[in-house]
């Protein structure tokens, strides 16, 4: 009898288990589901706002109302200054919005202003310095301060927060490893003398300096959506689970006394 007992305890141990696993895998693969439905949203969004014809800048008592979530990606075309300021670079092994960005470089940042007085930093565009080398950022950049104002077209992005394992700044090189453009803007001073900066930066897509160098251009959405390969593995498990359970449970009766 005690036999017995212990038989079912097991069955019935072995079997909450099983449906706990079960249980989780369908939850994971619903959640992949949600996610994928999500990540469609976005890309239909980011298609949008990227297609869309360029609008005008925000003004600066709309910034504090800008979010990522309604705003990133938003085309705009505007009139700045370059500033004579020093630029920064920010290291990227290559970039998921510029087909035409698929190896190692860094991105020039630097500093514009408004004709309201206001500083929007810009990503003027990629450099091919592997080497993250500061003269050559240098040559590459000082062309482009000519001092005249300049109409500007490009997109509005947020600051990215450094990682726990994201590089400290090179203050010797001005190089950066995110594109932290507030964190830029007070080491390098562009905000001097009191001058607000924009909580966005810009991606520059025009115009392109002759030189080719820095390269703005125009971005896509290259986001990736494996969430169906995920919902299939976690249902399959699942199934997969439950089968394994039912098959040691058909053994189990045959080989329990009757």
């Amino acid at each position: 009898m005690s036999g017995i007992i212990a038989s079912r305890r097991g069955v019935a141990g072995f079997g909450i288990f099983s449906l706990a696993m079960v249980a989780l895998c369908i939850g994971l693969g619903v959640w992949q589901l949600q996610r994928r439905a999500e990540k469609h949203a976005l890309i239909a969004a980011l298609t949008e706002r990227l297609a869309a014809a360029p609008g005008a800048l925000p003004q600066a008592s709309q910034w504090s109302a800008l979010t990522p979530g309604r705003d990133e990606f938003r085309r705009v075309r505007f009139v700045a200054t370059w500033q004579p300021r020093p630029d920064a670079m920010v290291y990227s092994a290559g970039s998921a919005v510029r087909d035409d960005v698929t190896g190692p470089g860094t991105w020039a940042f630097m500093p514009a202003m408004l004709p309201s007085g206001e500083i929007v930093v810009i990503n003027a565009g990629f450099v091919q310095n592997t080497m993250q080398d500061r003269a050559q950022q240098d040559r590459a950049v000082t062309r482009l301060v000519t001092g005249e104002p300049m109409t500007l077209t490009g997109y509005l992005r947020f600051p990215e927060s450094a990682g726990t394992l994201t590089p400290p700044e090179n203050m010797a090189k001005r190089l950066w490893f995110s594109r932290d453009h507030l964190a830029m803007a007070r080491t390098l001073g562009w905000g001097e003398g009191g001058k607000p900066v924009a909580p966005f930066y810009i991606d520059l897509e025009a115009p392109v300096p002759a030189s080719g160098i820095p390269k703005p251009g125009p971005l896509t959405v290259r986001l990736k959506d494996n969430h169906m390969q995920y919902v299939i593995t976690w249902f399959g498990l699942a199934g997969a689970v439950a089968i394994a359970f039912a098959v040691w449970w058909r053994a189990q009766r045959r080989a329990s006394p009757s």
